[in-house]
């Protein structure tokens, strides 16, 4: 069996702290979340920043919850 990807709907922007001698970035990408499906089942959440994987979030954990109940409600 294949896994499937879904991108939620909403991503969340990241903005780095500006300083008078560090320039911001011109467009930082969003980060976005994806659910990873096995069989109609979220088996892991992946955090994207644009087409980079920055982490893993087990979707059984607290923060897991929330990304997916956010989802939920979005829809």
């Amino acid at each position: 069996m294949s896994e499937e990807a879904v991108q939620t709907a909403e991503a969340v922007e990241e903005k780095a702290p500006e300083t008078p001698a560090q320039e911001a970035p011109a467009s930082p990408e969003d980060v976005s979340y994806q659910a990873v499906e096995k069989e109609g089942v979220v088996t892991a959440i992946w955090e994207m920043q644009g087409q980079k994987h920055l982490r893993t979030i087990d979707p059984r954990s607290n923060e897991g919850k929330q990304i997916l109940a956010l989802f939920e409600t979005a829809g």
